[in-house]
């Protein structure tokens, strides 16, 4: 198939493909009038590449599965490398939501402490989780 064909069904632009040739994840065969050629193999290296860009990893990140998918493996994921990634990622995920619990924790103290030391309003105001 050539490269509009492909970026139809991969739900992506030709743009998108060449971008991904260029790093490298997407094989540049030619077919003899020069055009690009590519087949379900590639379609399916993008479509894994789209989701776990989707999941949050980086282009480079996705490089791992992508090969590990070339090597005839039923999953791009089920290679050393890919699950070194997996296990990499979550740990950030794990951090990051560490990080946001203590944010959340800092927002509702701060909350309750304005709460506190705010003056009682007028009878007739409405305060923000009022309706009005």
């Amino acid at each position: 198939m050539r490269i509009g064909e492909l970026g139809e069904r991969a739900g992506v632009s030709p743009r998108t493909l060449r971008h991904y040739e260029d790093l490298g994840l997407l094989p540049a065969r030619r077919a003899a009038n020069g055009y690009r050629s590519y087949d379900d193999a590639d379609l399916r290296a993008v479509t894994e590449i789209r989701a776990l860009v989707g999941l949050g990893l980086s282009l480079e990140e996705t490089r791992p599965f992508v090969e590990c998918l070339r090597d005839g493996n039923p999953s791009g994921g089920s290679c050393p490398d890919s699950i070194a990634v997996y296990r990499r990622k979550l740990a950030e995920v794990d951090a990051s939501l560490a990080r946001l619990a203590e944010i959340r924790a800092e927002l509702e103290s701060q909350l309750a402490a304005a709460l506190l030391e705010r003056p009682p309003a007028p009878r007739c105001a409405l305060t923000p989780e009022e309706p009005s």
